[in-house]
């Protein structure tokens, strides 16, 4: 049976409505207990450890990733690293550059989590950037034009090689979500 870590993004949480649809669509299905969906520190060094550290402790032939916007960052490098198949939606591709302007006190809105975004921060996520992708087949990409935080040209051109899904409209939240979890989990190995 495969295994599919779902990967929250910035300033989000493992509770999230994303997270929270797919729980319940794979309960239905009968496969919940193959999801892993962490919950990760805001440091994106402790968060990539995390990650790292879930799927070594995964005992499972298949693993895969979905990860949407600084998830879909963080599942890129890992899928890499890993020879791993990634689902990404709306993924932030430059998130060092759009995290700029968050330098200084945060705080995570769903966990309370307080922390500090500096120039070590930034650096720790350019260090996470993939420049050329090595297994450009192992990325299916959901964009929505609608996302008014990323530009989905970005994804569109880093992941040109890749099948990605572009749908007019939308939002950053990915509205068309819920109904694309089937073909999503079967790119995964699901069979269902």
């Amino acid at each position: 049976m495969p295994a599919l870590i779902y990967i929250h993004g910035f300033n989000s949480s493992a509770g999230s409505h994303k997270a929270m649809l797919l729980r319940e669509r794979m309960r239905l299905h009968g496969i919940e207990n193959t999801l892993s969906v962490p919950q990760l520190p805001a440091d994106p060094h402790e968060s990539v450890r995390r990650l790292e550290q879930e799927i070594t402790d995964l005992d499972c032939d298949t693993v895969s990733l979905m990860g949407s916007s600084l998830g879909g960052y963080y599942a890129t490098w890992l899928a890499e690293k890993y020879s791993l198949r990634a689902v990404l939606i709306n993924p932030a591709v430059y998130p060092y550059t759009l995290l700029n302007e968050y330098q200084g006190e945060n705080t995570n809105p769903y966990t309370g989590e307080a922390f500090f975004i500096d120039e070590s921060y930034i650096e720790t996520l350019k260090s996470l950037d993939i420049a050329s992708l090595s297994h450009p087949e192992n990325f299916r990409v959901l964009l929505e034009k609608g996302d008014k935080v990323l530009n989905y040209r970005e994804a569109a051109d880093k992941f040109c090689q890749s099948h990605v899904k572009i749908f007019d409209g939308g939002s950053h939240e990915f509205v068309n979500f819920e109904c694309q979890i089937d073909d999503m989990l079967v790119y995964c190995g699901y069979s269902i």
